[in-house]
C-alpha cells in the first residue's frame, strides 16, 4: 500500500527509518502484517491532494509500483467491505468506478451536454455515452489503461487554467457551472471521452444507498473518527453505514489509538445512537 501525505506523519506512523529501496525521496516503510507493508511517501505540491490523484497514481506507474499491474485509489475515508481478489478482477473489465450519492446525471443533463460541447473545443469527442455521476474517492485502473489518467490529469489543468480553479482548492464554483469538484468534474469527462473501457457500479458501491458490499465512503461531516455519536442523535441525525464500517476496522490490523478503550467506547456510542435513532429522526 503507498500512502501519499503532506505534513506530519502520525504518532502510529512515527518512528520509521526511510526506505531507500523505494523509488521515492523520504519514503518510509511499516510492515503491519506479515506480506503487507504500507510505504509513506511525501508530496510536494502546490496542488490541493485532491486534484493532485492522477498525478500522484502516474508517478507510482512510473517508481515504486513499476512493476504491477494496476493500481487502485482510495480516499482516507473508505474502508473496503469486500475481498480484494473482487478489486483485481472489476480492474480487469475496464477502469473501476463508482457513481456518486446523486449518481444519475443522464445523456441530456445540461451539465453533460455542457462538457460535450467543452470536448469539441479540445478535439475530443464522446466515446462512452455516461448516464450516471462518478465519485472521485475510488478509481481502480489496469496498467493497460492507465493512459486514462492522463485524461484525467489534462481536465484538471482545463479546470484550474480554463474557468479560475485554484490548483490549492477543491472547490469553489456552484454547481451551475461545468467543473464544480475539480477533481471529480474532470474525471467524469475522462469517463465520457478517453476511449479507455469503463467498468462501472451504482452508489451502492460506496454503501449510499442500501444493499452495497464492496465500499463504504464517508463523504459527509464530520468524519467518523470526529463525530460525537449521540449527540447527533438527539439532533436527529442517526450513524450512516459508513460510521459503523468506520469503528468496526479502526482497530485491527492498524491501530490508530493509543488507547483501545477509544475504540470499545465509541462502538458503545454507535448502539446507544442507533437505538435512539429508532424513535428520533429528522427527515
Amino acid at each position: 500500500m503507498y500512502v501519499g501525505y503532506r505534513g506530519k506523519l502520525p504518532e502510529w506512523v512515527s518512528p520509521l527509518k526511510e526506505n531507500t529501496l523505494i523509488e521515492w525521496n523520504g519514503s518510509r516503510t511499516r510492515e503491519v502484517l506479515e506480506g503487507m507493508q504500507i510505504h509513506f511517501l511525501p508530496i510536494d505540491t502546490e496542488y490541493h491532494l485532491s486534484n493532485y490523484k492522477p498525478e500522484f497514481m502516474l508517478r507510482l506507474f512510473e517508481g515504486p509500483a513499476k512493476n504491477e499491474e494496476g493500481i487502485f485509489f482510495f480516499d482516507p475515508d473508505i474502508v473496503i467491505k469486500c475481498k480484494w481478489d473482487f478489486f483485481e478482477t472489476w480492474a480487469g473489465h475496464g477502469v473501476a468506478l463508482v457513481a456518486d450519492i446523486n449518481g444519475n446525471m443522464g445523456l441530456s443533463h445540461p451539465i453533460r451536454k455542457g462538457w460535450e460541447a467543452l470536448l469539441k473545443t479540445k478535439n475530443r469527442s464522446v466515446t462512452t455515452p455516461m448516464q450516471s455521476y462518478i465519485n472521485a474517492g475510488f478509481l481502480g485502473v489496469s496498467k493497460a489503461n492507465s493512459g486514462f489518467l492522463k485524461v484525467w490529469s489534462e481536465f484538471i489543468e482545463v479546470a484550474i487554467a480554463d474557468y479560475g480553479h485554484k490548483k490549492s482548492e477543491m472547490k469553489g464554483h456552484p454547481r451551475s457551472t461545468l467543473f464544480y469538484v475539480a477533481d471529480q468534474d474532470a474525471l467524469n469527462i475522462a469517463a465520457m471521452c478517453s476511449g479507455f473501457p469503463i467498468s462501472e457500479m451504482g452508489p451502492e458501491g460506496m454503501d449510499f444507498t442500501g444493499g452495497g458490499w464492496t465500499m463504504s465512503h464517508a463523504t459527509s461531516r464530520p468524519k467518523p473518527w470526529n463525530k460525537n455519536f449521540i449527540k447527533l442523535a438527539l439532533a436527529g441525525r442517526s450513524p450512516k453505514l459508513a460510521d459503523y464500517q468506520y469503528w468496526m476496522n479502526a482497530a485491527w490490523p492498524i491501530n490508530p489509538f493509543k488507547k483501545r478503550r477509544k475504540v470499545i467506547f465509541k462502538r458503545y456510542c454507535l448502539k446507544i445512537a442507533s437505538f435512539i435513532g429508532r424513535f428520533y429522526r429528522r427527515y
